[in-house]
């Protein structure tokens, strides 16, 4: 992503100008594998000097870590070209200088793991990165500032980096290299410019974002509602299989095209993990559904890129899912259960009343502050709300992990 040495800037300098062609020559000079032109679109110039390949580098950048309190920190992943993801690059901005780790790489990074976990973590929209780290590099952070969520507690709408950076920067940033391949070596000049440029606003970001929730009081909402996400971001999550082919669309499915559309899923799944492609790459979610559509109507449906042994164990999977007995076809996922009573809607709408006025209030998204789905599980069952809210949110609606409070 493109950035802008405005990011640096501090706020007792004065002209925006002046600070950005300060910092921009004390930049250059700073490290010298950096050439920063002088013009509001600055790019890196990705050189070899700021990749992490070998140990001898590493140990290099250990001690630039220790010596920072916060670190931000971004990855890069193949999902988009493999069966199953992997951590292909990490992303380091530290307050002097930018690193790229190549975790593909013969290196040992569990001291940087380590060093990692002993700092606060700057991240953009925590969840997935924290997910990625912990399988790539069993790194578990103690303390992050996820952008995202302190933008949202701000009631800023449109919180994507991107919006951000315009934001408070006016500074554009593009996708560049959004859908490359980062498992392939070596990595392109373009591409090592995206990642390096990729946490280069956090920082800063994160200092204005910082001194903004504390002017609001709602710093101490920042660090209950980042814990949180550290706490889901370890819960492994756990794949029904018997859930997982139900794709978009697979609800208007029943009887043998359900049978059909479960078998193909399990077929794609097989192909996908053999070839090491994503799912989509052999067949997309709504050819999944035409096809499963077409076989139970007794057509056979065709794809021209299929190879023969391809297409011969696609029409087999459906041929054996139209031979299932009616006993072995899909149940219907319907949502049974007992209709809420009362008293659950008279409390739901009790607290709908109270999460939307105080999002008018404080001008801040009301789902932000609870999901209806909370609020309808919390009207059921008050003991959720422990589970399910931290505290800001509880005090907000009026709710405690125990008992909600009389209107």
């Amino acid at each position: 992503m493109r950035r802008n040495d405005e990011a640096r800037m501090t706020n007792d300098e004065r002209s925006p100008n002046a600070r950005m062609t300060k910092e921009r020559a004390k930049r250059s000079h700073r490290h010298l594998d950096f050439v920063i032109p002088l013009s509001l679109d600055i790019r890196h110039s990705s050189l070899p000097g700021s990749l992490i390949t070998s140990a001898a580098q590493l140990h290099e950048l250990l001690p630039e870590i220790e010596s920072v309190d916060r670190a931000a920190v971004d990855t890069e992943a193949d999902s988009l070209h493999c069966y199953r993801e992997k951590l292909c690059l990490l992303q380091i901005s530290l307050t002097a200088r930018d690193y790229i780790v190549d975790p593909l790489a013969n290196v040992d990074l569990a001291p940087l793991s380590a060093a990692l976990e002993r700092k606060e973590i700057v991240l953009h929209g925590a969840d997935f990165d924290l997910r990625l780290l912990r399988r790539g590099l069993n790194f578990a952070a103690r303390r992050i500032f996820d952008t995202v969520i302190a933008a949202r507690l701000l009631g800023i709408r449109d919180f994507s980096l991107a919006a951000l950076v315009k934001r408070h920067f006016d500074v554009d940033l593009g996708k560049g290299s959004q859908k490359a391949n980062w498992a392939r070596r070596p990595l392109s000049d373009r591409m090592l410019e995206y990642a390096m440029n990729d946490t280069y606003y956090l920082l800063p970001l994160a200092d204005r974002l910082e001194s903004q929730l504390r002017e609001h009081n709602r710093l101490d909402w920042l660090r209950q509602s980042c814990q949180r996400a550290i706490e889901q971001a370890a819960v492994e999550r756990v794949r029904d299989e018997d859930e997982l082919w139900r794709i978009r669309g697979s609800a208007s499915l029943s009887g043998r095209a359900a049978a059909v559309l479960r078998a193909l899923w399990q077929w794609r799944e097989k192909e996908a993990e053999a070839a090491d492609r994503p799912p989509f790459h052999i067949l997309q979610n709504d050819e999944l559904l035409n096809a499963a559509v077409s076989f139970a109507a007794e057509s056979v449906p065709d794809y021209r890129y299929f190879s023969s042994r391809r297409r011969q164990t696609f029409r087999h999977a459906a041929q054996s899912a139209l031979q299932l007995p009616e006993a072995e076809w899909p149940v219907s996922r319907r949502r049974f259960g007992t209709r809420p009573s009362t008293e659950t809607v008279r409390r739901t709408e009790q607290l709908r009343q109270r999460r939307d006025r105080a999002a008018r209030e404080l001008d801040l998204e009301s789902a932000f502050i609870a999901s209806r789905s909370t609020l309808e599980a919390i009207a059921a069952d008050q003991t959720r709300a422990a589970k399910l809210l931290v505290p800001w949110q509880r005090e907000l609606l009026g709710v405690s992990g125990e008992k909600a409070r009389a209107s």
